[in-house]
């Protein structure tokens, strides 16, 4: 059973650090910025990809060119390590349980707080995928399958529901329950 407690971070009001500037580095960087393109990164490593580069100056990236070293941690609120180098991943994961800071380590569920999910969007429609970190490819392709059966007028539904929302009068649950019956057709009854 997968018990993990899903969230949506605002990345934008956070700090991130990414460590590792290789394949994974900028798989993960990819997917913050694809999610977040606000977010405030720190990507540290040795050597970092021209990819990595190129997003670094469209976004608000910072480089750091230099192996991992526990003070990288400083300020970072949420930290994913994706280094080719596992004693490099487990030492941050150390560090950071040290330091009480959310940590991914790429490819290690064992040693991750959290996971990346693979995520759906179809404008202000977000959905993540979870596969309690058995199967990332799993959760590849049944994305796939939602961004094709979703239909792409939903951001006019949500537009519709919030106005509705809005003018609605009463109570918290007297709101709840008008929206239920008007979302109610979505189920087919």
């Amino acid at each position: 059973m997968n018990t993990l407690f899903p969230i949506f971070l605002k990345l934008e009001e956070l700090h991130t650090l990414i460590v590792g500037g290789g394949n994974v580095g900028l798989e993960k960087l990819e997917a913050v910025l694809r999610n977040s393109p606000q977010a405030r990164v720190t990507l540290v490593a040795p050597e970092i990809r021209d990819e990595i580069k190129a997003l670094a100056q469209k976004h608000r990236v910072t480089l750091i060119y230099a192996a991992y070293a526990n003070t990288h941690l400083e300020n970072a609120d949420i930290v994913i390590a994706g280094t080719n180098d596992k004693a490099v991943n487990k030492q941050v994961q150390e560090d950071c349980k040290a330091r009480k800071i959310l940590v991914n380590i790429a490819d290690t569920p064992d040693l991750c707080d959290f996971y990346l999910s693979s995520v759906v969007q179809k404008d202000d429609l977000k959905i993540a995928i979870s596969t309690n970190g058995k199967s990332p490819t799993f959760a590849k392709r049944f994305r796939e399958i939602l961004e094709e059966i979703l239909p792409d007028n939903l951001q006019e539904t949500l537009d519709n529901l919030q106005t509705i929302r809005n003018k609605l009068k009463g109570d918290f649950q007297e709101k709840v329950q008008k929206l239920n019956e008007i979302t109610r057709v979505m189920r087919g009854q």
